[in-house]
């Protein structure tokens, strides 16, 4: 591995209430875009890395996207779990965010060890083009937040970019559709329902596991899905 820690040992405190406060700051300017009100906690970000250690063939390094990396909770993980050769592509759409990542990059102990194996994108997902592939691909966008052609749409981007057999792992957050059928708009309840049966035609597609992360906050979940051999 690359990292200089153990996959156990979190981020100091000063990083991660950095990563708090600007999460926290720009989950209040863009919620559409950030879908949450904190970072991932470790459970959830090291159980989104699982396929990076499950892996076929061991010695064969992996091409690994996050779409959605925020402030990098999840990319630090990302960093543990990998090994020699493996390379990252940190996809945020977010100036500030994709910013924040940057310096990462050069002060965070796991990430800064990837040297120029990991690279941060500033656009959207889908701008990346049609010539990427990747092993593994690893989603922190919100989903729920979406209308269903723009999940549609991402859904797609990913399996077309994943290379057969690939893994893509994505979550969101439990309770959110039942909490918005009571508080939320009727618009907004409806988009999202719509959002969750794109979502649920993938999973049923391709999905090879679901897990709950419930000491995370707030609790999540998260799908694992497979593109097939012969596709």
């Amino acid at each position: 591995m690359a990292a200089t820690q153990s996959p156990s040992e979190p981020a100091g405190l000063d990083t991660r209430m950095r990563d708090v406060a600007l999460f926290v700051r720009q989950a209040f300017r863009t919620f559409r875009a950030t879908g949450a009100v904190a970072p991932s906690g470790p459970a959830l970000a090291h159980s989104l890395a699982r396929f990076i250690d499950e892996r076929e063939d061991p010695e064969a390094p992996l091409s690994i996207m996050e779409a959605g990396a925020g402030t990098g909770p999840v990319s630090r993980a990302i960093a543990e779990h990998m090994r020699d050769g493996d390379t990252v592509d940190l996809v945020e759409s977010n100036p500030d965010f994709a910013d924040y990542l940057r310096g990462l990059l050069v002060t965070d102990p796991h990430l800064s060890a990837l040297g120029d194996r990991a690279r941060v994108h500033q656009c959207l997902v889908n701008d990346l083009g049609p010539d990427k592939r990747y092993d593994v691909i690893i989603s922190g966008l919100p989903f729920a937040n979406f209308t269903a052609s723009e999940v549609r749409e991402i859904m797609e981007y990913y399996f077309s970019v994943l290379r057969p057999g690939g893994h893509l792992s994505f979550f969101g957050y439990l309770y959110t559709k039942q909490v918005k059928a009571v508080i939320a708009p009727r618009a907004d309840y409806l988009r999202q329902a719509q959002s969750s049966w794109v979502v649920e035609e993938w999973v049923n597609r391709y999905g090879i596991g679901t897990e709950r992360i419930l000491p995370n906050l707030p609790p999540a979940w998260i799908h694992h899905l497979r593109k097939p051999l012969d596709s």
